[in-house]
């Protein structure tokens, strides 16, 4: 498989970031900052995106690198919006849709790097454009959308409930 000992340390932190995430949306509906399922792929996914920086195949900065530092940028925001604005309904719209799409970018570099090496010896991938990874992030892009909308009426009833309570 032939990776290095940060490229080991950057997987492993990896896996935990998608499993938070998971347990996220199927707990929560949503990545919840508040909760520790949320604070932990936070923390998880930036500790990985951090990582990546170090991480170069192909040498020197390449697209992995930009979606790193982009998904960095999202889960700032992100971040921003749940602790400075915690009484803006509205903030929950961006926070929900930034996270979403931090882990569905996350994804993209995933799914590349997994089906090009696993099973070792005989990967599901030749390479990037083989068709199994744009078949499986055009799945994934579906559910992000599909997700995105389930957040966004999910929120929306929250808001309302929060308006009638005022």
């Amino acid at each position: 498989m032939g990776l290095s000992s940060l490229g080991i340390f950057h997987t492993i932190i990896g896996i935990v970031a998608i499993v938070a995430a998971l347990t996220g949306f199927i707990k929560y509906g949503k990545i919840n900052l508040g909760e520790l399922s949320g604070s932990m792929y936070f923390y998880t996914t930036l500790v990985t995106s951090l990582s990546a920086l170090g991480i170069s195949k192909h040498g020197g900065f390449n697209a992995g690198h930009a979606f790193s530092i982009f998904i960095v940028l999202l889960l700032v925001v992100a971040y921003l919006l749940f602790s400075k604005k915690k009484a803006s309904n509205r903030a929950r719209y961006f926070e929900n849709f930034l996270l979403s799409f931090s882990f569905f970018l996350s994804l993209v570099p995933t799914v590349n790097e997994t089906f090009t090496r696993i099973p070792i010896g005989h990967p599901l991938a030749k390479d990037i454009s083989d068709p199994i990874i744009g078949q499986t992030l055009l799945a994934l892009f579906l559910l992000f959308i599909a997700g995105s909308v389930y957040q966004y009426i999910r929120q929306k009833k929250v808001n309302v409930s929060v308006i009638k309570k005022d």
